[in-house]
């Protein structure tokens, strides 16, 4: 089944990674935070406590079997840069800007924060390595999924056929109207892929967030793709969406590792 639930802490996993990687995209279901960030909200910038952020993230990791201090995440910028992950990061230390995080260390936990935008998930049996990338509009135009496959390979030598990909759960296409501007970078970024991407309802145009990504891995390369298909912003009572809620909410997180063999 793709949710399960531990101490009340309900997750969405993918049947395409191995029993040896843990993975998990979390609901806002199961945490602490009062309206309007109810309840698993690990958001630390969007005016919730902090202390109820902390104790949400310690309860996501608990519920997946994962020690919170193995935690590596990174302040995302809507960008490109992929970071190697060689050991837990100091907490005491602020977050590197970047988009994407590897490593091949299982004792290594990456974790990213979501409202909308794509979770990506990658894995490489072969290697033994897994990443984490997250994917708005702007990660997705500028190739944040692809530019994390080309990493797995030069820096650890992967294939993008031992690759297999994930879709997380974000915004769809029925929720995600865009302007000229974007529809402007779409098509400059897919050239004639861009007519899949765009739909065209009344004198709107939606961006197909989903599609766009798994079109990107295909040009990577990568073959074996699972697509969760969940919109955020049509399931409230699973997610956090900040486009249906007017930015007033909180962030869900997603977290990948590797059991040590």
């Amino acid at each position: 089944m793709p949710f399960q639930e531990k101490n009340g802490i309900r997750s969405y996993s993918f049947d395409i990674f191995p029993h040896g990687v843990t993975q998990g995209v979390f609901t806002r279901r199961g945490g602490v935070s009062p309206p309007p960030w109810n309840s698993l909200n690990v958001g630390g910038t969007v005016g919730d406590d902090r202390a109820h952020v902390a104790e949400n993230r310690i309860r996501s990791f608990h519920a997946l079997g994962r020690n919170p201090a193995s935690i590596f995440d990174v302040w995302l910028v809507h960008g490109t840069e992929v970071i190697i992950a060689d050991e837990p990061r100091d907490l005491r230390q602020t977050p590197v800007q970047a988009d994407a995080i590897l490593t091949d260390n299982p004792e290594v936990t990456l974790y990213m924060r979501f409202a909308d935008c794509v979770p990506l998930m990658f894995h490489d049996s072969a290697k033994g390595v897994i990443g984490i990338a997250h994917a708005g509009w702007m990660g997705t135009v500028r190739g944040v999924g692809k530019a994390a496959v080309e990493k797995m390979q030069s820096h650890y030598g992967c294939r993008p056929g031992n690759i297999s990909a994930a879709i997380g759960p974000s915004i769809g296409v029925d929720h995600y109207e865009i302007g000229a501007d974007v529809i402007s970078k779409v098509r400059e970024a897919f050239g004639p892929d861009a007519d899949r991407l765009l739909e065209v309802r009344g004198s709107a145009v939606h961006l197909d967030l989903w599609t766009a990504n798994y079109i990107q891995l295909q040009r990577a390369e990568v073959e074996k793709i699972e697509v969760a298909g969940i919109c955020t912003a049509c399931h409230l009572d699973d997610w956090f969406s900040h486009r249906a809620e007017k930015g007033r909410t909180g962030r869900f997180g997603a977290l990948i590792g590797m059991r040590a063999t």
